[in-house]
């Protein structure tokens, strides 16, 4: 269970409701971290908005150069419920997920391009405490991806490490969304993806 309990449907106001049953059917199961951000109903609304507004605009990225930055920072923080549902985007976007095994070693295995080393380079300078991002890996960047990969590359990479963060802060681990094995806490797996209140 996270530091603090996810938010139940019973407990939650009508439009908190609407958005469990529509993630449940997108998803197949109510991300545990929006139930549990879903008790400052403000917030809740805010993140759900950027998320959805960065999903629509991230376009310009290749997504398995723009998703293996992403991941990279969650394995890096070490938020394994990122790594479970970051998993399981990539899957049903049809990427390789079988090398997300070797991404320790990316820069000498050959299951990643060129232009991925350089997004994971990124993200892992991004990711340090202070950040390491050069001038000449920014010109780099740019040079593959053009002024507006680099802005979306960065965006994605800021937005996955408040998201890491947050949820490892919280003690939000995986859901099981890699293996299709999903769970929330009031959850019956025979039941509607959003279901009136807790199990008893």
């Amino acid at each position: 269970m996270p530091r603090i309990a996810p938010l139940a449907p019973s407990e939650a106001g009508p439009l908190v409701r609407l958005a469990y049953r529509v993630m449940g059917r997108r998803f197949g199961s109510v991300p545990e971290p929006f139930a549990v951000v879903a008790h400052h109903r403000k917030l809740f609304v805010a993140s759900s908005v950027q998320e959805l507004a960065a999903e629509k605009a991230s376009t310009v990225l290749p997504a398995a150069v723009r998703e293996i930055a992403v991941y990279r920072v969650a394995w890096t923080v070490g938020c394994s419920w990122c790594v479970d549902f970051g998993s399981m985007l990539m899957r049903l976007d049809g990427l390789d997920i079988d090398r997300l095994q070797h991404i320790e070693d990316y820069r000498t295995s050959a299951l990643y391009s060129d232009d991925e080393r350089a997004a994971i380079d990124y993200a892992d300078a991004m990711t340090a405490t202070p950040t390491e991002v050069t001038d000449e890996q920014v010109a780099d960047l740019e040079r593959r991806f053009g002024k507006a990969g680099v802005v979306e590359l960065t965006y994605q990479i800021a937005l996955e490490n408040q998201r890491a963060r947050t949820y490892s802060a919280l003690g939000i681990v995986d859901q099981g969304f890699s293996t299709d094995s999903c769970r929330v806490p009031w959850a019956d797996p025979q039941a509607d993806p959003a279901p009136s209140g807790p199990a008893s």
